[in-house]
């Protein structure tokens, strides 16, 4: 009886992991990158270049609001006490050499105090490494395609895929929210927060590693964007660019095409999850194979089964 209820018990697990497998593999990276309803500021740094972007934004914002108070002050107190009533007699002076080279000297100390900050951030940004990944991202008309350029499958070709957004005309969907997309966004790991945001496939990168992505398009121009990374770069026919970053946190993270591309523009998302080098390897090596599909690594939580007496 206790062997008999012990192989039952065991039987149960199997099949409720085997079963699960996919969905908890999928839900073990947390989504980080992703709009939030009724909030605003940055999505959270997943680079450095991200974080130095967002320092770099609040600095200068702290500067130009303490520009616009003193302005604004100076407005309304000119308006006070210079007006016709309090100030009936105005003086008949035309300059003021003090202050205007106050008002010459001040500006340009300003700029040349944010030069100072934006401009290694700017050079940090543009001056492209030598990429641990490298990958050519295509924009079409209205879904990525993708290539591991120094990666070959088992046929001897560059590794490469499309990436469609889960609901889209391609994958049988409409753009619409359905209770069949919906069930498709549960069964990729996702829930209906993640419509218009989440993708069949997925960009795989590992974490700490610098991934720099070749950008172009194959018809109208695109912009490849994803904001947790602080990246953006157009997708222009016949030409290629290149963005970099260096994902310092596991997990997911969305962006969108950030340029105007047609009719069907808002529904060309991004989806970038960064994995553990370990996972990175098994997942390229499946992907090599044609398996390019996250969701089959990693191990559903182990259940403990007692014995019966």
């Amino acid at each position: 009886m206790r062997a008999s209820t012990a192989m039952t018990g065991i039987a149960a697990v199997s099949t409720a992991t085997f079963v699960a497998g996919t969905a908890l593999a999928q839900q073990a990276l947390e989504i980080i990158g992703q709009p939030v309803d009724g909030k605003m500021g940055f999505q959270p740094a997943g680079t450095p270049g991200a974080r130095d972007l967002q320092w770099l934004d609040a600095m200068i914002l702290y500067i130009i609001t303490a520009i616009v108070i003193f302005v604004t002050a100076l407005l309304i107190y000119v308006m006070i006490r210079y007006n016709s009533k309090s100030n009936p007699t105005p003086a008949r002076f035309t300059h003021n050499s003090p202050l205007e080279v106050a008002w010459t000297v001040i500006p340009i100390v300003i700029l040349v105090f944010i030069g100072a900050f934006s401009l290694p951030v700017l050079f940090k940004d543009q001056e492209i490494p030598v990429g641990d990944v490298t990958i050519k991202a295509t924009g079409y008309q209205w879904y990525w395609g993708y290539e591991y350029v120094d990666e070959v499958n088992a046929d001897g070709e560059v590794l490469a895929f499309e990436s469609y957004m889960i609901g889209s005309p391609s994958l049988g969907g409409s753009n619409m929210l359905t209770p069949e997309v919906e069930e498709q966004l549960k069964a990729a790991g996702y829930s209906r927060e993640q419509f218009l945001l989440a993708t069949d496939t997925a960009v795989v990168v590992p974490v700490g590693k610098k991934i720099v992505i070749q950008v172009t398009a194959a018809d109208v121009i695109h912009s490849w964007k994803i904001p947790a990374f602080g990246v953006m770069q157009d997708a222009v026919p016949g030409r290629i660019a290149a963005l970099w970053f260096q994902p310092e946190t596991e997990g997911i993270y969305f962006g969108q095409c950030s340029e105007l591309c047609g009719q069907m523009h808002a529904y060309m998302p991004i989806t970038v999850k960064v994995v553990s080098e370990a996972a990175y390897a098994e997942w390229l090596a499946k992907a090599k194979t044609g398996d390019v599909e996250l969701s089959h690594l990693g191990a559903a939580t182990p259940v403990n089964v007692a014995l019966a007496d």
